[in-house]
């Protein structure tokens, strides 16, 4: 079997930003990646019409370490003929769709070094020739062996109790939402759809909705009071600066809990005001006409959800008062995130994937894995012989809000973790 210098386990932003960093500084390393997609493709499942990516176009996958890189969202447009037409858009930030398109652009560069349609099953550690290994079994049955293994798999789709417990297809997390439309309203629009979270997907699909489906009851149903107004400040946007990873990294974990209490409206249950400008005067303007259709309905919390007679029904609570209601839809979307690498209910100690090698490595007191600065996992004493291993997208716990699968800190991020790879494997950029 070919022994890769680097397994690379996904082929996402996160690792395709690595790859381009490779390949600019001349790395000589053999390195190989799996992506499970059969093609390169950037959240397919939420390429809404009109929505955009929510951060300055050139921190993309290469600017802010290489602002004269060839991979860089402003020479795509140049090299596909949109740049002054692009330049001249009434927008703050680039479409979903075109950056979507950036990126298989770029990622369709590296096809030589990428295996797709290979989803990462089981990690191992072997010895192989007198060499310690790691060993990626693929669903498809292929075994990859690598001297480092850098996993970035995408966080893990969060679905709070009671939908993860959900049998029906009619109740799915927000990253298969055009799929499923496609496959549950092929016969003609659905009658009534749920969308659970106070996120800034949960607003934009629930205008989504409205806009697709005119006719359709489309309620969002949120835990906190209603929606709430992203905070954009600019010094709260400090948080995706580098020196802020840094400083997040090596404090305390309550002084982590502190920064995080301050910075979560930055990124999660907050919406953007443009959007929330546009679905009150929609839901204004149907009350207006006597015809409300769409619903922002606060403090609702849903404590059950089945299926019965093709149809998603939901227990709901006001958390205030203790109210209890049942409504029924056609679908339930559910947009409330994604896992961190942490030990409460909505996180995870460690991606599945690494089960069976998580044991080698030192943990927090909380269980989670403990991530060094360069992003590599610190071996356990009676493991030291591991291969080094490095997670890529995973570690907001660890390095804070500009990991939190932003684009931010991307392009700088991929660099730290070069820079760790290359020590731990004694490699050196090639002359130029």
């Amino acid at each position: 079997m070919t022994v890769h210098d680097v397994i690379g386990i996904g082929f996402g932003p996160a690792n395709l930003a690595l790859a381009i960093a490779l390949e600019e500084q001349q790395i000589g390393l053999d390195v190989r990646f799996l992506d499970a997609r059969a093609e390169p493709a950037w959240q397919p499942g939420m390429l809404l019409s009109g929505s955009d990516i929510q951060n300055h176009p050139s921190r993309d996958l290469v600017s802010l370490r290489n602002p004269r890189s060839r991979y860089s969202f402003l020479n795509y447009l140049f090299e596909n003929g949109r740049l002054l037409e692009h330049l001249n858009l009434p927008a703050e930030f680039p479409l979903r769709k075109e950056y979507a398109r950036y990126i298989t652009w770029a990622a369709r560069h590296f096809d030589h070094v990428v295996d797709y349609g290979r989803r990462a099953a089981d990690v191992r550690v072997v010895e192989h020739d007198g060499e310690t290994l790691y060993s990626v079994t693929a669903q498809t049955g292929e075994a990859y062996l690598g001297r480092s293994l850098i996993a970035a798999p995408g966080r893990t789709p969060y679905l709070p109790a009671p939908f993860q417990t959900a049998d029906s297809r009619r109740i799915f997390h927000l990253t298969d939402y055009l799929f499923r439309l496609e496959e549950l309203t092929a016969d003609g629009a659905p009658e009534s759809v749920a969308v659970i979270g106070g996120s800034q997907s949960a607003a934009e699909l629930t205008l989504d909705l409205a806009h697709r489906f005119p006719g359709t009851r489309v309620r969002n149903l949120v835990r906190s009071f209603s929606l709430r107004l992203k905070d954009t400040s600019p010094f709260s946007e400090l948080g995706y600066f580098p020196e802020f990873t840094e400083y997040y990294h090596q404090v305390t974990p309550e002084a982590r809990r502190r920064l995080d209490t301050y910075m979560h409206a930055t990124n999660y249950s907050s919406v953007d005001g443009d959007v929330l400008k546009e679905l009150y005067l929609l839901i204004y303007e149907q009350r207006l006409d006597g015809d409300q259709k769409v619903f922002v309905d606060g403090n609702i919390q849903a404590t059950a959800a089945r299926e019965e007679n093709g149809e998603a029904v939901l227990e709901l609570r006001e958390v205030n008062t203790g109210a209890v209601e049942t409504d029924s839809f056609d679908l339930v979307v559910v947009a409330t995130g994604f896992r961190d690498l942490g030990p409460r209910e909505d996180q995870e100690l460690w991606p599945a994937m690494l089960a069976g090698v998580a044991h080698r490595f030192r943990t927090e007191e909380t269980g989670a894995l403990h991530v060094n600065g360069d992003y590599s996992l610190e071996a356990r004493g009676e493991y030291a012989d591991s291969p080094p291993l490095f997670l890529n997208g995973l570690c907001e716990s660890s390095h804070g809000i500009g990991d939190a699968g932003s684009f931010s800190l991307l392009s700088l991020r991929a660099q730290t973790l070069l820079d760790g790879v290359l020590k731990r494997t004694g490699t050196a950029p090639a002359a130029v």
